[in-house]
């Protein structure tokens, strides 16, 4: 990954080289799971260029794709700096709409595209509705295990959310609410990165300001740490982490989301939300890591 997400040519490159006696047995993968907006952990958002390029990747190994989109309204306005003016709201529906990253789904034409979508990122966390776009085909199949699975959403969130979207707010505003949403997650993305560059050491703390979703994944350069020479990036991570929590911080060690724990990871991250806490909590938990930071560097 980089910091627009997957990379089409290292998934083109495991597809094609991939050797079932190298992964106790596995067979070659036919279904591509991605977050393409906002990702988590990472934060991070794919161009449309970088989803064509994936897409492509997709038909030459010919990969069912499950693109799942919770945070795909939460897009936000670049990140221009502390002293900045806010950005213009869209002046209409249709600007707010056409400005975001266009999605997998509006580019299959082949029917391999899965998208699933979410109240809970955009309205309330504990709704757990959400609903699914694709072929008829892929529906056909969805619709058969959910009949022996899930079944079903909560009735009652669906009845509150029918009155919600349809008897009160209608289509324009949700769209009203999701132009309002994206605002207030753009501060809080701009507190954050704000409050990163002015508690963080930047000689050995780096980050690309999210353009989406809820969260900012700041790398550590731990090669730099007084210790590196006898202490494991493991070990130092931990002991950035305890040190933070100590303070009163809690900021995810980035080794905890790794797909593969036993493989060697060269690069030492932390996850920080920016989706909850007030922005006084926000600045000030950031303020807690950077000491903690410090601190373990002796700096």
């Amino acid at each position: 990954m980089d910091a627009e997400g997957m990379l089409p040519d290292s998934l083109d490159d495991v597809l094609s080289n991939w050797d079932p006696s190298a992964r106790d047995g596995a067979r070659k993968p036919h279904v591509l799971y991605t977050v393409p907006t906002g990702q988590n952990p990472t934060g991070s958002t794919s161009s449309a260029a970088r989803r064509r390029e994936l897409y492509a990747v997709a038909q030459k190994h010919d990969l069912i794709i499950l693109e799942d989109e919770p945070y795909y309204f939460l897009q936000m306005d670049p990140y221009t700096g502390a002293d900045a003016p806010d950005a213009q709201p869209p002046r209409s529906h249709e600007e707010f709409l056409a400005a975001v990253v266009p999605s997998l789904l509006s580019m299959d034409t082949d029917g391999r595209v899965m998208r699933f979508d979410s109240f809970s990122k955009v309205i309330a966390p504990a709704s757990r509705v959400g609903w699914i776009t694709a072929s008829e085909q892929l529906i056909e199949r969805y619709s058969k295990h959910a009949d022996v699975s899930t079944q079903g959403p909560s009735g009652m969130s669906q009845l509150i959310l029918f009155k919600l979207l349809d008897e009160h707010w209608g289509h324009p505003g949700y769209v009203d609410w999701l132009i309002h949403i994206r605002k207030e997650y753009t501060q809080r993305r701009n507190i954050i990165v704000d409050a990163c560059e002015k508690h963080l050491p930047r000689e050995i703390v780096s980050w690309n300001p999210p353009m989406a979703g809820m969260f900012h994944w700041i790398q550590v350069d731990w090669r730099k740490h007084p210790h590196a020479s006898t202490k494991s990036i493991t070990e130092i991570e931990e002991e950035i982490f305890l040190k933070a929590v100590d303070k009163g911080a809690l900021v995810i060690r980035g080794s905890w989301f790794y797909a593969e724990p036993d493989a060697k990871h060269e690069d030492m991250f932390f996850r920080a939300s920016f989706a909850a806490a007030p922005s006084d909590q926000i600045q000030e938990g950031i303020r807690r890591f950077g000491e903690a930071v410090r601190e373990s560097f002796q700096l």
